[in-house]
């Protein structure tokens, strides 16, 4: 959204996850390589994402994983508008705007030295905290943009009734939008177009919640507050949907496990 609200928009947008990239490759993915650095490398060497960046955004995901002595070398692309490959006499000029986001506190790190205190400053023109989606006070609109996306890509009806759109927000999300995705795909793929109710989400969703043993006052017997489940909608399902339903289970709700399966 910042590289395409900018004057940048219609320039190269390059993302990176710092945590994905083995520490062995990740030098040469960002600085990039001439012919015959190392062994293996291409005959014609590579331009690094940095490079391939010129001109729009660099965005790095996990920046809180970016080993040290890497952290060096960003600081000065950062400093002196420049990227050396492995392997090259002259630096590259580059132009272009760093986003960096991080899932960790970066100030641990700081404090114990693993992040640059001078990088920091660099990255940090501005920070934007993203708050978890359980936190979020907008789940209703989000969740109908994602169903709206995920309904377009299966090329289905986009339908969630109340009762099944209650649970969603009041459930806890603990993998965050991912998740959310997954089981409104999930969801998707169960109502075949006729609408998301609660019978089509998994069960850790429509799960209630656990028990709560209340300490009970001197000289009273223990509270058990049970919370009351939300009512779910009967339906006689068709041997089709038997049939996913048990595959799902079997594959824990691996979507992708399940069509292999089925050999989809």
């Amino acid at each position: 959204a910042l590289h395409e609200s900018s004057t940048r928009h219609d320039k190269p947008f390059v993302a990176v996850n710092c945590a994905s990239i083995p520490e062995s490759l990740i030098e040469s993915e960002l600085f990039g390589y001439t012919a015959g650095t190392f062994t293996g490398a291409r005959s014609r060497g590579m331009k690094g994402l940095i490079v391939q960046a010129h001109g729009g955004t660099l965005f790095l995901d996990e920046i809180g994983d970016m080993p040290l002595h890497l952290q060096t070398r960003l600081l000065r692309v950062l400093s002196e508008h420049e990227v050396l490959p492995l392997g090259a006499d002259r630096p590259i000029r580059v132009e272009l705007t760093v986003i960096a986001a991080s899932h960790r506190d970066l100030r641990p790190l700081l404090a114990a030295g693993s992040f640059r205190e001078d990088l920091s400053y660099r990255l940090c023109g501005a920070t934007l905290p993203l708050p978890a989606l359980r936190d979020r006070r907008d789940p209703g609109e989000l969740i109908e943009l994602i169903l709206r996306e995920e309904a377009e890509h299966l090329d289905t009806r986009a339908y969630i009734a109340d009762e099944a759109l209650e649970l969603l927000e009041r459930y806890e999300w603990p993998g965050n939008v991912r998740q959310l995705r997954n089981v409104l795909r999930f969801g998707l793929a169960l109502s075949d177009g006729e609408g998301i109710y609660p019978e089509h989400l998994p069960p850790e969703v429509t799960a209630p919640p656990v028990l709560l043993l209340l300490p009970p006052a001197p000289g009273a017997a223990p509270v058990v507050s049970v919370p009351q489940a939300p009512p779910v909608r009967s339906m006689t399902r068709p041997p089709e949907a038997e049939r996913l339903l048990a595959a799902l289970q079997e594959h824990r709700w691996n979507i992708t496990a399940v069509a292999a399966q089925a050999g989809q």
